[in-house]
């Protein structure tokens, strides 16, 4: 048996090891360009009584909807779908089991990686005795999808799928696939008790170096509690997989690996996962001196890498660099792929390290656009205040109006639209959240004080 069919057959098993399958030995089937994927995804949703948006949803979330030519992600798992074969996850081999495809198909082959998501949602709905007509409703598909992510602890699991669905609120237009936003209440079941990662307890905000963290500790078999030598450099990664699948496989017993921090694409969240007194293990034999800092997303795929992410790592960095008088520069903050010793070639050609270090230094090469909408009677005013956040004008329009605060250059959903001028506050950490602007002048009705 050839080396790859070997391989995968083994992955049907629930047995491939992460290391085990090179990156060169998997090419897709189809030439890039061939494939429908808008129409694998209608086909999937139809055979499995899946809604389509849950479908494409979860992909987005995975992969942005890229196979990636069929090379594994971090924790090994492969496809649109992140069909994962590791000590926790069996998804790829349940796929095999209950579609009758070939790992191998079900890893390179995309609308076959599709059907296998479906029939493995499918199968996990089927056992929650989701039927009938409440399989259309996608919001009833909470915990089946939140099975799906197989994460290592209730409150990552809560993250990855409440990532799904503000994917499925905001809607999704990429390679083809177009779901329009659909507003869908999510019945969390016997996650709604569960504290959402990012809620900050006492000993949480103590426990973190960077005040914008969120505090998630990476299992202790993952790095090497204490240093031996002075940190001189921070290291950027990117993750090679999603933010909260990033976050669960460093909790993982298996993974034998870890990074100080995690940072989101889509807000640029901060989560911490090693405290930087101890070390990470992110770049073997240069673990000692370093610090690192994972970026959600693929290399090979810049659409991960927003202004969002690069002004909150930049924020890290910065902090960082500052706290410890590690100088500024390009020969002290480098790239995983930059160290000696390393197979990695992370952050890759897509990262824009001339962008991100004028950041890093304090610099803002590309300021944001501050503007307005108001709601109401139907009426949609913009009009753009000073930088400094004081009125330029006040808005014609009705009285009584819902005001929005914008940023340029965040996609975000209120209101039921989706667009990149909408943008949430920042917080003062230094990341984004989900808190608007509804609170009009009393002076000049209509304006928002910002």
């Amino acid at each position: 048996m050839p080396r790859l069919s070997a391989l995968l057959a083994a992955a049907a098993a629930g047995a491939l090891a992460l290391s085990a399958l090179p990156s060169s030995a998997v090419e897709p089937t189809q030439p890039a360009g061939s494939i429908d994927i808008s129409a694998a995804f209608t086909s999937a949703a139809t055979k499995y009584d899946v809604p389509r948006e849950l479908l494409v949803g979860i992909g987005y979330a995975e992969s942005h909807l890229d196979g990636h030519n069929g090379e594994p992600s971090q924790d090994n798992g492969y496809g649109v779908m992140h069909l994962v074969s590791n000590n926790e996850n069996h998804t790829m081999s349940e796929a095999a089991k209950l579609t009758g495809l070939p790992v191998e198909k079900l890893a390179k082959d995309t609308p076959s990686n599709i059907d296998g998501a479906a029939a493995v949602l499918d199968s996990y709905a089927d056992a929650a005795g989701l039927q009938g007509d409440a399989r259309k409703d996608s919001g009833r598909w909470y915990e089946v999808v939140a099975k799906y992510s197989h994460s290592a602890d209730a409150p990552t699991a809560r993250l990855y799928t409440d990532e799904v669905y503000r994917i499925i609120g905001a809607g999704v237009r990429a390679d083809g696939v177009t779901v329009a936003p659909k507003q869908v209440a999510p019945q969390r079941g016997k996650f709604a008790k569960v504290a959402p990662l990012g809620t900050r307890s006492e000993s949480s905000v103590d426990a973190v170096d960077y005040p914008g963290a969120i505090w998630n500790p990476a299992c202790t078999c993952n790095y090497t509690v204490g240093r031996t030598q002075a940190i001189t450099k921070i290291i950027i990664h990117v993750t090679q997989g999603s933010y909260a699948g990033t976050i669960s496989w460093f909790k993982n017993s298996a993974a034998q690996v870890s990074a100080h921090y995690v940072i989101r694409s889509s807000d640029g969240q901060v989560t911490q996962m090693v405290a930087e007194k101890d070390k990470a293990w992110h770049v073997g034999s240069e673990n000692g001196y370093t610090i690192g800092i994972e970026h959600e997303g693929y290399v090979d795929q810049p659409s991960w890498f927003t202004d969002a992410m690069y002004r909150s790592s930049a924020a890290l960095t910065r902090n960082i660099a500052d706290r410890r008088g590690i100088p500024k520069d390009r020969a002290h903050i480098m790239g995983h792929s930059e160290l000696p010793n390393q197979t990695h070639t992370d952050p890759g050609p897509n990262w824009n390290w001339t962008y991100y270090m004028q950041l890093v230094n304090g610099g803002d090469p590309n300021p944001p656009t501050y503007n307005f909408t108001t709601y109401g009677s139907g009426v949609r005013v913009r009009a753009t205040p000073r930088l400094n956040g004081t009125i330029l004008t006040e808005l014609p329009g009705p009285t009584q109006v819902f005001v929005t605060c914008q940023v340029q250059g965040d996609t975000v959903t209120a209101e039921g639209t989706t667009n990149n001028w909408w943008a949430k506050l920042r917080d003062q950490g230094g990341y984004m959240t989900n808190i608007y602007i509804s609170d009009p002048n009393p002076k000049l009705p209509g304006v928002p004080v910002c």
